[in-house]
């Protein structure tokens, strides 16, 4: 199993190309089972999890071509997709290979809408709390689907086609928007979704969805309308950048010390984020190439933040911030209130001798002036990452155990941060 060794101390500076939001290929590559025609993706970040769900669709019968740069290729700017579901041979997802990602789950919208049934286990992926699918069964039920669980599968028919219907979430859901945003293109009528998620690779979806010929309004509003088409085309669509990895690698600069650019990050993406580290003392300024952050001699300023659904501070770079947090000049306090039981890196972060308490879902980490490496073990995606960042500033040699948590979601993670000067490499056992 590959393991991370960092010999932590030094600054970062130079440049960092921003991948493609792995949050918003998953679901746009399962889009493409909407329309027998070829949805082509571009800037496709290459990653354990968009592998997996190309073996997933694969199973469905869809053919995938992959084109572009290689990773370290001048200019490499990631993957393009080719993707075609002209004949879905199978519309059965098996557990072996949905129990390995939650996000494979949202075949089951375009399946049920285009084919009109659909057989998928119910999911794996994180462990973060259950993050249960109820949700988006009870909305595919809002079209009039028929859903039973057995065996561990979610079967769900539609023997007429999807009806358009009302679709109001009791709480904000990612997952849930996106499996209903998918199924109400195809729908017959008019499909309203309220309470909707408001996250970036919601609206990303959304335009590649209208690019197919879906019509969907108020993408990244709580109120989104969709009118049902009879069918969709092929289309070509670019991912945007990733928001979670740009905000990762600007706390990895502030914990530092250093001045990155971060090419192609887009600000209005992670503007909470952002503000939150100016409050910590982090100059953050975008330019026409990206977002340059710095932090030039001054310490770390403590800070106090909840996570929230966008536009607030995301619960994805919860982790991240708590480690930054371990160096600032004082006490500073986050709450966590989107996922329950996300703070399984803080006894890994206690390894390199962080002073955290937590109270239910509040966090209090009292900033202490040097971090000392330390073997550590990877429990989840941003918790992994979390600990790299603690790493790259503590003195001496850590080692991150489990990092295939970080091929789920950071494309190139070492190369990034070594191209600007950390001390950082892959250990292959």
């Amino acid at each position: 199993m590959d393991r991370i060794r960092i010999v932590g101390g030094n600054k970062l500076n130079g440049t960092i190309p921003i991948s493609g939001a792995k949050n918003a290929a998953l679901p746009l590559m399962i889009a493409a089972l909407l329309t027998e025609e070829t949805l082509i993706l571009d800037n496709v970040p290459r990653l354990a999890d968009v592998a997996q769900l190309q073996r997933i669709l694969g199973n469905h019968g869809v053919d995938i071509m992959s084109a572009g740069k290689r990773p370290g290729d001048h200019e490499y700017q990631g993957q393009t997709l080719h993707i075609s579901a002209a004949d879905i041979i199978d519309t059965t997802a098996p557990y072996e290979l949905v129990s390995r990602m939650r996000a494979s789950f949202w075949v089951i919208a375009p399946l049920l809408a285009r084919m009109h049934e659909a057989k998928v286990s119910l999911p794996g992926g994180c462990a973060i709390g259950t993050r249960p699918v109820d949700l988006l069964i009870v909305a595919l039920e809002k079209f009039g689907a028929e859903i039973v669980i057995d065996g561990g599968y979610v079967i769900a028919k539609a023997p007429g086609g999807l009806r358009g219907g009302e679709v109001d979430f009791p709480k904000v859901t990612v997952s849930g928007t996106h499996v209903a945003m998918m199924a109400a293109t195809l729908a017959k009528g008019t499909t309203v979704i309220t309470n909707a998620a408001c996250e970036p690779e919601i609206a990303d979806v959304a335009d590649c969805l209208n690019k197919m010929g879906a019509r969907v309004s108020g993408a990244g509003t709580p109120r989104i309308v969709i009118e049902g088409v009879s069918r969709l085309g092929g289309a070509r669509h670019t991912v945007l950048p990733d928001r979670i990895e740009t905000g990762t690698y600007a706390m990895a600069v502030a914990m530092t010390g250093g001045e990155v650019l971060l090419r192609g990050a887009r600000p209005e993406l992670l503007q909470s984020a952002l503000d939150v580290l100016g409050e910590a003392g982090v100059v953050v300024t975008p330019n026409n190439e990206g977002i340059r952050v710095a932090r030039n001699g001054a310490g770390i300023n403590p800070v106090t933040v909840s996570t929230a659904p966008f536009p607030g501070f995301p619960t994805d770079l919860q982790a991240q911030l708590m480690a930054l947090m371990t160096r600032a000049k004082g006490s500073s306090r986050i709450t966590e209130t989107i996922f329950e039981n996300r703070f399984m890196h803080v006894q890994e972060l206690a390894r390199f001798g962080a002073r955290i308490h937590l109270d239910g879902e509040t966090a209090t980490i009292e900033g202490i002036g040097t971090l000392r490496g330390a073997p550590v073990m990877a429990t989840d995606l941003r918790a992994s990452v979390s600990l790299v960042i603690a790493g790259l500033a503590a003195e001496g040699e850590t080692m991150v155990n489990r990092v295939y948590h970080l091929d789920r979601g950071f494309e190139r993670l070492e190369g990034k941060l070594s191209a600007c000067g950390a001390s950082i490499e892959r250990i292959r056992d």
